[in-house]
């Protein structure tokens, strides 16, 4: 669609990492069905936005070095529907939702869902993970989970559709490594390069024993038949093609508003202070006019007379 895109990560934390392992399927599917769902209803809030977003999700599990760290990615057109359907909201320059309310809300639909899967017996925990098992220790995990800050961020928005079909093309279908990566293979093992962002993103070689470096590659294979590209919101399959019509017709209906703005307040400019047509537009309903009432002036004395009488 003709409108910037947003691009937001919500991460699970590493405590969580052993269930992850033991319960891919179900925990992957958790992770992202959660986070869509806090990204909805949050961006559904009447302040700042107010709309019926839609997004699509990529589930990663890596991080530079190949470890275990399960997160999602999701594009998110910067806007949605309002939700009487009518018109078309766009975000604030550079703001898509309040990420501290995103990652609150992801927090708390992620462990509900987690106690739910222990409830109806979904959780495996097996070999030295069993303990977790226990009622009194996995309550004391989900508790310390709860105060924990969790890891979500919303990157500056895309430039347009050509940058986000880029982006598309280059990391939705990405592996755990990319080729360019791999630097050498010799019987001390492998060596690739990695990007240390702790260091401001600095490149640099790491060298693993073959054995450990298909370890930590297989950790990546994802469960067979799963989805890891899903969208939701406007952009889920059911709806797709009516939704984005119905949001092309609105943003379209939007542009032409937004020309009949600047064109009345142009007029209202050669109109003079005395013509209607010269009042500011509501900010909030974006039709009507303000009327200007009364004008207060700045009052000159003190309410308070000083008990101190100052120096000259």
């Amino acid at each position: 669609m003709p409108v910037p895109y947003f691009h937001v990560v919500c991460t699970l934390p590493h405590e969580l990492a052993p269930m992850a392992l033991g319960n891919r399927a179900a925990v992957y599917a958790l992770l992202m069905r959660s986070a869509a769902e806090a990204l909805l209803q949050v961006a559904a809030y009447p302040r700042p936005l107010g709309a019926r977003i839609g997004c699509f999700g990529v589930l990663h599990t890596w991080s530079q070095t190949m470890e275990f760290h399960p997160h999602v990615h999701f594009v998110v057109p910067a806007g949605g529907i309002s939700l009487d359907g009518e018109r078309w909201v766009p975000c604030r320059k550079n703001f898509l939702v309040p990420v501290r309310v995103l990652r609150d809300v992801f927090r708390a639909k992620f462990l509900d869902g987690l106690q739910r899967l222990r409830d109806q017996g979904e959780l495996a925990l097996p070999g030295s993970h069993q303990r977790l098992g226990a009622p009194e220790v996995f309550d004391r995990l989900v508790r310390t989970l709860r105060r924990k800050k969790w890891v979500v961020y919303a990157k500056p928005p895309f430039g347009g559709p050509e940058q986000v079909l880029k982006y598309l093309a280059r990391y939705t279908h990405r592996v755990a490594i990319a080729n360019r990566r791999l630097v050498a293979l010799d019987d001390s093992g492998v060596t690739f390069t990695w990007k240390d962002y702790a260091c401001g993103a600095r490149k640099r070689a790491m060298t693993l024993t073959g054995s450990e470096f298909l370890r930590r590659f297989l950790l990546h294979v994802l469960p067979k038949g799963f989805v890891r590209i899903r969208h939701f919101g406007f952009l889920a399959h059911r709806d797709r093609n009516a939704n984005l019509e119905r949001c092309r017709t609105l943003i379209a209906g939007a542009d032409v508003q937004a020309v009949v703005r600047t064109r009345d307040d142009t007029e209202a400019n050669t109109h003079g202070s005395d013509s209607p047509e010269s009042h500011p537009r509501c900010p909030v309903c974006k039709h009507g006019r303000m009327i200007e009432i009364e004008v207060f002036a700045p009052s000159r004395h003190h309410s308070v007379t000083p008990r101190v009488r100052a120096p000259p």
